[in-house]
């Protein structure tokens, strides 16, 4: 097991981290950027080490600092936690030449499957569902022309590289599909420095999951179930719940074991989640695989009892699984609803400053992970998370009603944040019912 480790991150997960890592016994180092001299989770590390001014590319993006620092530290491995540089196999290569462990998947297996040209390639070979499109990157707008008219409208632009919604564009027509195109190259060349894009075909109306997956370096692989993640605004995820409702039972296992197959056959160790979308006939569709631990993994924790943040540590430091597949049991219901800074009402406008009011929700069965509490002052210059309210029951009915109630106790302020938003969001028909799609949010929002 690693004695120390430098954490390549911030907030909230930067603190998952640092608790994780105590309760295996491993010290922690920190990195900051000057934005975050105050984060409150840079208290409960062993030490810190300022890596750069606030904008990421200066501090959190910065792979020669963030190595210096853990030279300096003379720490044994990196975890990169999620965002920033968690899924850049180019920096997982320099912490290897460096001989300093990355807790995630090796460079190649994170290049194989982070690359959604590839990783499609690799699905399609191990009989994951995949949606009929491009093989692989569009070379011109002629190619895409011809494969849009034999799958049919309406399709889905999209970057290889990255993630988030940004380089996506829907078409339902020809001269949309040339200008999504372009708009997709663009937006993806500027976000990930990688203008690749493919295409496939679009569905209108469809929930989204993902399938949680972990791998050891000794060839073992589980998944830990799946989330449901449909409630989204703008391809951002808002609320996900695990296990997800009213799905055939074998529909469910096929696509459980289609995801293990596919980290299997990429010799992958660490965690990772494999993103599907399904129609309405409940027909399973991979979207893309997510090299790093998810921000929504405690909604996985809480129904299997498993520590994913200490398992993917145990396991970058060469320990096998302690479990298998069979030993994997799902117990009740969780929801998470992710707090963000912002102004729903002013078009989600993040909302930086001073907290005067942080009274957080509790009871049985509510967990709140937050770097968040009064005194501190929100930069402007990262993600407008804040932190992620879960809650556990035995059933979806008492989970919702649980949610409901922890909502109802939050207190942040004076600046605005999105549980108001959830609140409407839990109460509605859709949700409670489970009878929705990937743009029920946004419906109701227009409405």
């Amino acid at each position: 097991m690693f004695s120390r480790i430098l954490i390549a991150n911030r907030g909230e997960i930067a603190l998952r981290i640092i608790r994780a890592a105590k309760e295996l016994g491993i010290q922690t180092v920190c990195v900051y950027s000057t934005a975050d001299r105050e984060g409150p989770w840079l208290e409960h590390a062993d030490e810190t080490v300022c890596i750069g001014p606030g904008p990421a590319r200066e501090s959190y993006l910065r792979i020669d600092r963030i190595i210096s620092a853990a030279e300096l530290k003379n720490v044994d491995a990196i975890h990169p936690g999620y965002g920033f540089l968690a899924e850049n196999a180019h920096f997982a290569e320099v912490c290897r030449d460096c001989q300093i462990e990355f807790i995630g998947p090796s460079p190649e297996a994170m290049a194989l499957l982070g690359d959604k040209v590839s990783c499609k390639k690799m699905a399609k070979a191990t009989r994951t569902p995949i949606f009929p499109g491009s093989d692989g990157a569009i070379e011109d707008d002629e190619e895409a022309v011809k494969i849009a008219k034999e799958i049919g409208y309406p399709v889905i632009v999209k970057a290889s590289a990255g993630g988030g919604g940004r380089g996506m564009r829907v078409a339902h027509n020809e001269p949309a599909l040339r200008a999504g195109l372009a708009a997709a190259k663009q937006e993806a060349q500027a976000a990930f420095g990688n203008g690749t894009v493919y295409i496939e075909k679009f569905l209108e109306a469809a929930r989204h999951f993902e399938v949680q997956v972990i791998g050891d370096k000794h060839g073992n692989a589980v998944h830990l179930y799946e989330r449901d993640c449909t409630s989204q605004r703008r391809h951002q995820k808002l609320i996900e719940e695990a296990p997800a409702a009213g799905v055939d039972p074998a529909k469910r296992e096929a696509v459980l074991k289609s995801a293990v197959e596919l980290i299997r056959a990429a010799k992958y160790s660490g965690v990772a989640t494999v993103e599907f979308l399904m129609d309405r006939q409940q027909n399973f569709y991979m979207l893309e695989v997510n090299t790093r631990v998810q921000v929504e993994h405690p909604v996985t924790e809480m129904i299997t009892g498993v520590d994913i943040v200490k398992e993917m540590i145990k396991v970058a430091a060469g320990e096998k699984l302690p479990f298998t597949q069979k030993d994997i049991k799902v117990q009740g219901h969780a929801i998470e609803c992710r707090i963000n800074a912002e102004d729903p009402d002013r078009n989600f406008m993040p909302q930086a400053g001073r907290i005067e009011t942080f009274v957080a929700p509790g009871g049985p069965g509510v967990r709140l992970d937050s770097h968040a509490r009064p005194g501190y002052r929100i930069p402007p210059d990262y993600d407008s998370m804040i932190g992620k309210l879960i809650v556990h029951a035995p059933t979806r009915a008492e989970a919702i009603a649980r949610m409901r109630r922890a909502l109802d106790e939050f207190r942040i302020g004076p600046m605005k944040t999105v549980i108001p938003l959830h609140r409407r969001l839990i109460d509605s028909r859709e949700f409670v019912d489970a009878d929705f799609d990937i743009h029920y949010v946004e419906r109701m929002l227009k409405g």
